[in-house]
Order: C-alpha cells, then sequence, then structure tokens
C-alpha cells in the first residue's frame, strides 16, 4: 500500500480534503518564503539605519539621502517624522509642544503602517496551522466510516479488509499535519520578529522626539 495508492484509491470527500489541504499547504509556504524575505529585509535594513543614525551623522543629510532611497521599516519612521517636524517649524508662530505632538502623531502612523505591512498574511499562517488538523481529522473520519460501510458487504472482515480503507483515512489527518506544523512554526516565528521591530520603532521614536525637542529649544 504506497502513498499514492492510498490517496488514489481515497473516496471522493476524502479526496477533495486532500487536495484541500495540499492548496493550503502550497499557500502558506508561499506566504513563509516571501514573509521570511521580507522581514529578513526589515531587520537589516533597521540594523544599518540605526548604524548610520547614532554614528552622529547630520540629520537633514540623512533625511535627504533616505528620503530619496527605497525606505521601509525604520526609515519610514524616521522621514515621516522629520517631514512633519520640518513643516510644522515652518509654519511659524507654533507652541514646541504643538510641533512635537505632531511629529509624534506622524510617526505612530508611520508605525502603525508599517507594521500593519510586515504582520501582513501572518494571519493565513495561523489559521492554515490551527484549522488544518481539523480539516484533516474531518477527512480521516469520512475515510473511516466508508470504510465500515464497505464492510457491510463482506461476509467476513479480516485486518486485510479493514486496513486499506483506514490507511488511506489516516493520510489526511498526515497530510493536514503536514500543512500544520510548517505554518505554525513560521507564524511564531515572524510574530516574534515582528514584536521585536515594533519595540524597536517605539524606542526609536521616542529618542528621535527628544534629539528633535532639544534641537527646536536652542
Amino acid at each position: 500500500m504506497s502513498i499514492l495508492t492510498l490517496v488514489t484509491q481515497a473516496s471522493f470527500v476524502v479526496q477533495l480534503v486532500m487536495a484541500l489541504l495540499v492548496l493550503l499547504s502550497l499557500l502558506s509556504w508561499w506566504h513563509i518564503f516571501s514573509k521570511f524575505f521580507t522581514l529578513r529585509t526589515a531587520l537589516r535594513r533597521t540594523d544599518d539605519f540605526e548604524d548610520r543614525f547614532w554614528s552622529g551623522t547630520d540629520l537633514a543629510g540623512l533625511y535627504e539621502h533616505t528620503r530619496r532611497g527605497n525606505a521601509i521599516g525604520l526609515e519610514k519612521i524616521f522621514v515621516a517624522g522629520f517631514t512633519e517636524f520640518q513643516k510644522l517649524r515652518q509654519r511659524g508662530g507654533m507652541e514646541l509642544s504643538d510641533i512635537m505632538d505632531g511629529t509624534r502623531r506622524a510617526m505612530r502612523a508611520a508605525t502603525q503602517r508599517e507594521l500593519d505591512y510586515l504582520d501582513k498574511h501572518t494571519s493565513f499562517l495561523a489559521s492554515v496551522g490551527s484549522v488544518s488538523p481539523y480539516i484533516g481529522l474531518f477527512g480521516t473520519v469520512w475515510g473511516i466510516m466508508h470504510a465500515f460501510r464497505g464492510l457491510a458487504n463482506v461476509g467476513q472482515a479480516t485486518l486485510a479488509t479493514v486496513a486499506p480503507g483506514i490507511a488511506e483515512a489516516l493520510v489526511a489527518t498526515a497530510i493536514g499535519l503536514f500543512a500544520a506544523i510548517p505554518a505554525t512554526v513560521a507564524y511564531n516565528r515572524f510574530a516574534h520578529d515582528v514584536d521585536g521591530l515594533a519595540n524597536r520603532f517605539d524606542a526609536f521614536s521616542e529618542e528621535f522626539l527628544n534629539i528633535l525637542q532639544r534641537q527646536a529649544a536652542k
């Protein structure tokens, strides 16, 4: 009894369940690879930007260089905050507290947009990880029911007559676990990385606001 034989000889409902699980697995692996490279790029760019920012470089020069490039993550938060800060200062007649509040809101909005982008599709991985085992279990239960209905036409039930039906039903559970385990592991890892970036974004925003406030008070 090869796996291929068990799949091809399974009932239509079990085959449909298997096909759905394979599709979910393929989609989850596509999102896993896509999210892996996205987060790796965001982490690397965040490290590089923080190194440049804390190296003592001129903020205006760093702003111009970052704004002209393909900003991502922390870079976009910096650009959004500095842009709003300059815009409010050029208006004139505004209190320092109002300028800093506007800058803080701009950075907070940019932070939320970046986190939404980085967290995109992770909920799909969580859904695949939680639902796939139950879909596979449904296929297994249906396959076992189908196997036992077939035994009604057999005069004497033996292991040779029962085993193929149960084995093909259990394949659905195996495929469900194959889809769920990588999706769950990837979701937990990506959620950890996004949470780490969120903390770094918040810490940078507060430190950057302090720097801008000291500059504006001069």
